[in-house]
């Protein structure tokens, strides 16, 4: 992307700024790259953890953050930043549908989306994912009770991984200002 995709701007607004307030209300725990956790205004609720390691994959993260939530009773609701639409109210939706599942996240015609949150048994298999990308492995792994949410819009899935998707997300959400004026 050319530069930390987090610090990206879309419709005004950084990527990462658009994670934070989609978890806002929340006890928040950001793991970011230096470049990225240098970048952020602290704010209440919010401790940022830096990840030295990206190259380990989602399960660094991961640990990172568990790691941080002392409260072993506690579900932990993982935001991606290359997921822009992801609102708080989704998020409230998805944590409040965990219950005592393991995993809950939002989906739609039979596919999983994102926040997906892990509640306690799912958290305490964290430090034994394989580096790379852990969520979908504990996610989906059979051993866990799951909580599909069903959605009807596309915020869980809008991903930003090119240029291209960054573009036409900004030119999405401009023309949707347009029409609500």
């Amino acid at each position: 992307m050319g530069a930390p995709k987090a610090l990206l701007v879309v419709d005004g607004t950084r990527l990462v700024d658009r994670a934070l307030g989609a978890a806002t209300g929340f006890p928040t725990v950001l793991v970011a790259s230096p470049a990225v956790a240098a970048a952020v205004d602290p704010r209440p609720g919010l401790t940022v953890v830096v990840n030295d390691q990206p190259s380990l994959g989602m399960r660094r993260s991961l640990a990172l953050a568990d790691a941080r939530i002392l409260d072993r009773d506690a579900a932990l609701a993982v935001l991606l930043v290359d997921t822009p639409l992801v609102d708080r109210t989704l998020v409230g939706a998805v944590a409040g549908a965990l219950g005592g599942a393991d995993v809950a996240f939002p989906v739609r015609d039979g596919i999983p989306g994102h926040p997906v949150v892990f509640g306690p048994r799912a958290r305490s298999r964290i430090a034994d994912l394989p580096d790379g990308d852990s969520l979908r492995v504990l996610r989906d792994d059979p051993g866990m009770t799951r909580v599909p949410v069903p959605v009807d819009g596309d915020a869980p899935f809008v991903d930003v991984d090119s240029p291209s998707d960054l573009a036409a997300l900004g030119e999405r959400l401009a023309a949707e200002r347009r029409r609500t004026r």
